[in-house]
């Protein structure tokens, strides 16, 4: 019996001890670190090929790693008066991995604060750096002289030491009428020419990568720049009014054209085809039914995108059906007998077969689609600037994800189609118009 009970006592001992092991093992570092005063040693980059550098100062938005000790407790972390976004998993004992933010500070003391949970601080000397403007699109790239239009971006300051300026390509300074830390007002002036724009803030100078009337990358500007226009089953309409943005459009849609709210198939009102070749055996690809390859190189295409201006009238607004922006190679779809072309490479003839998901599945696109549910859109009878990256180019025509992949040869035709998408909006009857369609380095 004593035997029995001196095994019982042996098994509780054993088993407090075990747990008293696995409570102390358990310790967070925030557990270990409360109570202790945070100590900064270093600060790297977290980039791998920089983890090596220790580094005193860096730009807004950077992401970079304290080292110290005592670290586990800290909750908040200052750079001068804005707080950064912590995320627990990178706060360690002794390394805390975040970013800088990138709101410019009101006030500049170069000062780095770590607040524990118990309210202890540390403060270590650290200069964040606010880059010159970063400069990220133009709400409308062709508009006229004297029109208002709004530069997006971000690190706009207009210091009244050193006034924020935009000057456009012809040396010519726009009218600012407003500024903000990621938007900037201006007037086009008079005398502005196609080319990039500048802005100079306190903090440096930028050129920007998009360009005011941009002629780069020109696939269909309707108005004989490049020679083409409706290449396939159905002729959308090119035409031109008072408020056209750059002489010629095509038209989308017309107000007396239902389309249906889940955006049903009528490539007869609301698609643009453009497919290349010609009725010859082989087939051949004339000056007006080219490969857009051979306008256009693709070769980095990975790192562009599709612009055009876009116009849609307050009197029919859009919401339903996606614009599908969809390229293919002559492997897929020509204007022609099909077979092979001049080249002897295998093509397809005109069809519209290869974009649906029920005969090719998982062809990639680009989807356009402004409106919402709940909200028609329209651009208040204004023309505005759309930029669609290539690397979003990947949806099927449902708008799931899909399964097969662009190719710089797949740049050789294009579509687009207001329908389906995926999304059920409100029986409408939208006007589109569309003009300058273009493939340009974002």
């Amino acid at each position: 019996m004593k035997t029995f009970f001196r095994y019982i006592a042996l098994t509780a001992l054993a088993t407090l001890g075990a747990t008293t092991l696995a409570s102390c093992s358990d310790d967070t570092d925030a557990d270990k670190d409360r109570g202790q005063l945070p100590v900064i040693k270093y600060v790297r980059d977290c980039r791998a090929s920089l983890s090596d550098s220790l580094i005193v100062s860096a730009s807004l938005g950077s992401h970079i790693c304290f080292v110290g000790d005592n670290l586990g407790d800290v909750q908040q972390v200052w750079f001068n008066d804005q707080k950064a976004k912590l995320n627990p998993t990178m706060v360690t004992s002794h390394t805390i991995i975040c970013d800088i933010p990138s709101v410019i500070p009101s006030e500049v003391t170069n000062n780095v604060r770590f607040v524990t949970s118990t309210g202890l601080e540390a403060n270590y000397y650290f200069e964040v750096v606010v880059p010159g403007p970063r400069i990220d699109e133009m709400s409308l790239e062709y508009a006229k002289p004297g029109t208002t239009v709004t530069i997006s971006g971000t690190y706009f300051v207009d210091d009244p030491n050193v006034p924020l300026t935009v000057t456009f390509t012809g040396g010519v300074e726009a009218q600012v009428t407003s500024v903000s830390q990621t938007a900037i007002k201006v007037v086009i002036p008079e005398g502005a020419q196609p080319g990039p724009i500048t802005i100079t803030t306190i903090y440096g100078t930028t050129i920007s990568t998009l360009e005011y009337m941009d002629p780069r990358g020109m696939l269909f500007d309707f108005d004989g720049l490049t020679g083409l226009g409706n290449h396939g089953w159905h002729d959308a309409a090119i035409e031109t009014d008072d408020n056209a943005i750059s002489g010629n459009y095509v038209r989308l849609g017309s107000a007396d054209v239902t389309m249906s709210a889940d955006g049903g198939w009528d490539d007869g009102h609301y698609a643009f085809e453009y497919w290349p070749g010609d009725w010859s055996e082989p087939t051949q690809y004339p000056a007006d039914g080219v490969r857009l390859y051979d306008i256009v190189d693709f070769s980095d295409w990975k790192n562009m995108g599709l612009k055009f201006e876009l116009c849609v009238p307050s009197a029919n607004a859009w919401q339903a059906g996606a614009m599908q922006l969809i390229f293919a190679g002559t492997n897929l779809v020509t204007t022609g007998w099909g077979g092979i072309d001049i080249y002897g490479n295998a093509i397809g003839g005109p069809n519209n077969d290869y974009f649906q998901d029920a005969s090719n599945p998982g062809y990639p696109r680009g989807l356009y689609r402004p409106w919402s549910a709940t909200s028609a859109f329209h651009t208040n009878d204004e023309w505005i600037t759309v930029t669609v990256p290539f690397s979003e180019f990947v949806y099927d025509m449902s708008g799931g994800n899909a399964t097969q992949g662009l190719t710089a040869e797949s740049f050789a035709s294009f579509v687009i189609f207001v329908t389906g998408g995926g999304v059920t909006g409100v029986e409408c009857q939208p006007v589109i118009k569309i003009d300058n369609i273009r493939a340009v380095a974002l």
